[in-house]
């Protein structure tokens, strides 16, 4: 496993400081977010990106991933095809798209999983002509693909060598879904893991009970990550694991606790 480090929450770092940060926390690179107003936007991407591939590999490290802009969800976007051109050309074969959200209240579930499949499976072309993976992540609360088993619903007769699942066990432990069962629902496409801690409590709430979800720093929440990764290595998965450092802190604590975050992680993959 290349443990890498999600880069939205360093936005105000230039990338040869996220070079800096990774080769100090001991991380193989980063999974650059590519929205407006990071060092690489989607309009500068095809410079850019070629740019900051090649500072991270002369120095020993890498970027496999490029997460897009929340609205790229199509290959119909308009920079849909720039970016995978600019991907190709950086020689970085996995990118995320944005989410398909759910409401249950005004949608129909088989309506919006045949529009959602009808949608990834537009990128089958763009994806083969420029070698790059169409990635999905696990994100809980009203998403479609919230977990492993909504994802297969998504990925079923796609190509492996295409689509990518991005598995999230923070957000699985929140939809209640087993590691192990989750990876074997994806298991033919799984391509990077996500790692973040949830923290779930109970509230009151008109004479019962309710949840709510608290992301913290990691080993102060509720995933087994000793269970996760041992379901990882039995099935020898050796792609990405990307550190999210999604909790909250005050800004001059939070890169010292992102730094022992990628520590705390680093002593399971």
């Amino acid at each position: 496993m290349r443990m890498i480090m999600f880069s939205k929450m360093l936005k105000g770092k230039s990338i040869p400081e996220l070079a800096e940060l990774a080769k100090q926390w001991g991380l193989g690179g980063f999974d650059l977010c590519v929205r407006p107003d990071y060092p690489v936007t989607p309009d500068n991407a095809g410079d850019k990106l070629p740019e900051a591939v090649a500072c991270f590999r002369q120095q020993g490290l890498d970027i496999p991933m490029v997460t897009g802009n929340f609205d790229l969800l199509g290959p119909d976007h308009p920079t849909a095809t720039p970016l995978l051109r600019a991907m190709d050309r950086a020689d970085v074969r996995l990118l995320k798209l944005g989410y398909f959200h759910f409401d249950p209240a005004t949608m129909d579930y088989q309506q919006e999983l045949a529009k959602t499949r009808a949608t990834l499976r537009a990128w089958e072309p763009l994806a083969k002509q420029y070698g790059v993976k169409i990635c999905y992540h696990t994100h809980s609360n009203k998403c479609m693909g919230l977990n492993a088993a909504a994802l297969a619903h998504l990925f079923a007769d796609l190509d492996p060598a295409l689509f990518g699942a991005y598995l999230d066990p923070g957000h699985q432990r929140v939809e209640g879904e087993d590691f192990a069962v989750a990876l074997a629902m994806v298991k033919p496409w799984l391509s990077i893991v996500a790692v973040k801690d949830v923290l779930i409590e109970r509230q009151e709430y008109n004479g019962h009970g309710k949840t709510i979800n608290r992301w913290v720093t990691a080993g102060k929440g509720m995933v087994d990550w000793t269970y996760v990764f041992a379901c990882l290595n039995k099935i020898n998965f050796q792609g990405p694991v990307s550190v999210h450092c999604e909790f909250k802190a005050e800004p001059d604590l939070f890169l010292d606790l992102a730094r022992q975050e990628v520590a705390f992680f680093r002593n399971f993959a």
